[in-house]
């Protein structure tokens, strides 16, 4: 089946785009928005609302599948794509995707992908724009296939229909306390994130996050149901290394401090610290991931900035340089490489975590849980928005679809074998 058109449609993202080094550099809170001037290119305000661009492709029989196309809320950072342009991601889906799109058979998905989303002019199309489309390409594929997206990633990739859920995380964003409360309330399995992205969040030699992170544990078993055990999750956002310094070993005594607070708990610390370049990194991470492991810790760490793009995956994940690699949909381009993300870290026993961002939209977040159960990730991010209960219908809602639709197929291909 071919495309015969191509839609363009703006819309917003679940979130905001925000500057994070005018952050880290210590601007303050009035409200919502952050004060003072921006600091990265692009950001006309410290905090601006997140766009995003939906891709419609026309199918011959009149079916229109979509796609979304967005940035991260930290665009610019960490070595990421710039913030996300709406009129130029439309001028160039117009102007290159388009003609590509209407001579490929969309019922082959990864062949699809590697034609529609060639480089232009020797350079990588933006990944905000291989993200929308690859989505809007999966989907097409799924409609002539008549299956699940999942399907279509399972065999494309060679992989059994999978039947174990996948464990959800949520994010907490500022309203710390409130959203707490809220995932404890929902079973969530991963909880809380925190959004500890400021001097004052972290507090003097991690005193504030320390306490944080200790509440957080006493909530959980004050309020929780029986026999609710969750991981507990916290992204620091680089905050270790900036107050303590980027001694890998400070670092890592400092993760063993933190989990040794909450023994009864597994504890995942994200982003500890930004050593400025992806090969540096690595070099840190897998150091510091090597004295964790050496003593046994209770600890694992996870990596997001400087680990964009596949390849970076690749480097992170065989070079045992994170316990868990956040997969950041939207920075690591068409969809299809999140699939071979996840499988590139099982093959080296690195842990898998779909995630993306709160800045992401419905329909980005449903192909998202698609690919994290076709390939059996380790956990999910519940997108979009910061607001907890979103979120996590959606993603959950989504997941429950799709594992109830693949047990039906398995009974239907039992029964006919």
């Amino acid at each position: 089946m071919q495309i015969k058109d191509v839609l363009l449609a703006p819309g917003n993202g679940g979130f905001f785009y925000d500057d994070q080094t005018a952050i880290r550099a210590g601007a303050s809170q009035n409200g919502f928005i952050y004060l003072g001037e921006p600091k990265t290119a692009g950001f006309a305000s410290i905090r601006v609302p997140a766009s995003s661009l939906s891709v419609g492709l026309v199918l011959e029989d009149g079916t229109v599948v979509w796609g979304d196309m967005m940035s991260v809320q930290y665009s610019g950072a960490g070595g990421r794509d710039p913030l996300f342009e709406t009129d130029r991601m439309a001028d160039l889906t117009s102007r290159v995707v388009a003609p590509r799109a209407f001579d490929v058979d969309v019922s082959r998905y990864l062949a699809a992908c590697a034609k529609v989303l060639e480089p232009f002019e020797e350079k990588r199309l933006p990944l905000a724009l291989e993200y929308g489309v690859s989505q809007a390409l999966l989907r097409a594929a799924a409609h002539i296939r008549r299956c699940t997206m999942a399907e279509v990633i399972c065999a494309e990739f060679d992989l059994a229909l999978p039947t174990r859920r996948v464990p959800i995380y949520c994010q907490s964003g500022d309203a710390r306390e409130i959203n707490v409360d809220k995932m404890i309330l929902k079973a969530v399995d991963v909880l809380p994130h925190g959004l500890i992205n400021s001097r004052q969040k972290f507090g003097p030699n991690g005193q504030t996050f320390m306490e944080f992170v200790q509440w957080v544990a006493a909530r959980t078993r004050e309020i929780g149901p029986s026999g609710y055990h969750p991981v507990l999750h916290f992204d620091v956002y680089g905050w270790i290394g900036m107050e303590i310094g980027l001694e890998p070993q400070r670092i890592a005594d400092f993760v063993c401090r933190v989990a040794d607070s909450i023994p009864a708990f597994t504890v995942n610390i994200e982003s500890p610290a930004d050593f400025g370049s992806t090969q540096a990194q690595i070099e840190s991470y897998a150091r510091i991931v090597s004295i964790l492991n050496e003593r046994g810790s209770k600890a694992r760490i996870v990596v997001d900035e400087r680990c964009n793009t596949l390849e970076d995956v690749r480097l992170f994940a065989e070079a045992n340089a994170a316990h868990l690699v956040q997969i950041k949909t939207p920075d690591v381009g068409s969809i299809a490489d999140t699939a071979r993300a996840v499988l590139l870290c099982k093959q080296n026993r690195v842990g898998a975590y779909v995630g993306g961002s709160c800045t992401e939209t419905d329909l980005s977040a449903q192909a998202s849980v698609h690919i994290a159960v076709a390939t059996q990730a380790d956990m999910m991010l519940a997108k979009p928005g910061m607001g907890v209960d979103e979120g996590f219908s959606i993603v959950g809602n989504e997941q429950n679809r799709i594992l109830a639709l693949l047990n039906r197929a398995r009974l239907r291909n039992e029964k006919a074998g």
